[in-house]
């Protein structure tokens, strides 16, 4: 028994001496948290000014074009070119700094910041929002083979059309976060996938009735043959994305379509 009781006080003494090391650590990476919030201010700050001043000089480069001799032209161009440049610079530096969410991101998540600090994670994010893609396409192939062939029932065409309303809602979510993370998705994909989830919506919605089951076979037809398509397309894509990253040709967060 003395001996259980020596054994607990010596665990208890280094205990005691690995938690006021913690409180230490912790300490400091409150500080250091405190000087990487007044950084990301004050970046994000000087990132603003340079814009405003950037795009007044533009402005007053244009404005001497039309009177200015071939030399002069060809330096405009120059420094043109420059500012150009420095613009791809301030979004690749605004994409480590936390901003305001757009419109749709406040609606679904209020002003949260969602700005990923590090590459490893960032990277992560994406590699993430891209299993997702490949696993709910293998789930909707499966789903609506089993309904445009086995299952003729309304219900299981609500699960269908709910498990789509879901899935693209939540593509749309995602790409945004991505966005704001500094991924340079194309507007047309994630506008295609706004009307993607309008569309799903209307078929989940639709009454039952000779026109739904006129139009439900073409429908699930053309659901299988897009799941088929994007299978495909995922893993040719992914090996390009590959090779070009490897080459240093193409961003780490740039997707598969």
């Amino acid at each position: 028994m003395r001996g259980q009781l020596e054994r607990s006080c010596g665990e208890w003494r280094q205990l005691e001496e690995e938690f006021g090391q913690l409180q230490e650590t912790h300490k400091v990476y409150k500080q250091k948290l405190e000087e990487v919030t007044s950084l990301q201010t004050a970046c994000s700050s000087s990132i603003q000014k340079q814009k405003k001043t950037l795009k007044d000089l533009k402005r007053r480069l244009q404005r001497c074009k039309p009177r200015a001799s071939p030399e002069e032209f060809a330096l405009i161009q120059q420094i043109s070119s420059q500012i150009k440049e420095r613009q791809n610079v301030f979004f690749d530096m605004e994409a480590y700094l936390p901003k305001k969410n757009g419109l749709y991101l406040n609606l679904v998540l209020g002003n949260v910041n969602v700005t990923l600090l590090s590459n490893q994670a960032k990277f992560a994010y994406k590699d993430e929002y891209e299993k997702f893609k490949l696993y709910l396409t293998i789930i909707l192939l499966l789903g609506a083979v089993a309904c445009r062939f086995f299952l003729h029932y309304r219900v299981t065409d609500e699960v269908f059309n709910f498990l789509l309303v879901w899935y693209y809602c939540t593509l749309t979510i995602r790409e945004s976060i991505l966005i704001s993370n500094g991924s340079r998705i194309k507007g047309w994909w994630v506008s295609h996938h706004y009307v993607s989830t309008f569309l799903s919506g209307v078929m989940l919605t639709w009454p039952d009735g000779l026109m739904y089951q006129m139009f439900r076979s073409q429908f699930l037809a053309f659901s299988i043959f897009q799941s088929c398509v994007q299978f495909l397309q995922y893993y040719y894509q992914r090996g390009c994305l590959y090779r070009l990253r490897a080459l240093g040709e193409r961003n780490h967060l740039d997707l598969t379509v």
